[in-house]
């Protein structure tokens, strides 16, 4: 069974930076760097939204617009990692953060949550101004 665990949120100024990472294991095959990985976000009130996702073997990467220029999702296959490396943070960004993991390769465009398969358990992430 595969196991996403997140780390990295926590508490920061407008501004300010953070990175969070997920940690993946369970993978029966070894075969981490075949999936496509997301992050997603929710804060209160709101729907679960994807912040970012990267191919396979980090082929292509895709972002929502509210991130563009100032989030980074990168993955180290080799270590079964997913980091997500966010700059200029600004309180529209409080939220908690979620990794995600799908059954395919390819990420489309625009994914929705009921398009990953496995979810860690996130990791809060407060800007204040």
């Amino acid at each position: 069974q595969v196991q996403l665990v997140e780390s990295g949120g926590d508490s920061v100024q407008a501004g300010g930076s953070l990175r969070l990472s997920c940690a993946a294991s369970g993978y029966t095959y070894n075969n981490y760097r075949d999936y496509c990985m997301g992050w997603f976000r929710q804060a209160p009130g709101k729907e679960r939204e994807a912040v970012a996702t990267i191919s396979q073997e980090g082929g292509r990467t895709h972002y929502t617009e509210a991130v563009k220029g100032r989030f980074t999702i990168s993955r180290d296959d080799a270590k079964k990692m997913l980091y997500l490396q966010m700059n200029s943070l600004s309180p529209e960004d409080t939220a908690m953060y979620y990794c995600a993991a799908a059954t395919y390769g390819y990420c489309l465009d625009f994914l929705r949550p009921r398009d990953f398969a496995y979810w860690g358990q996130g990791t809060q992430v407060t800007v204040s101004s």
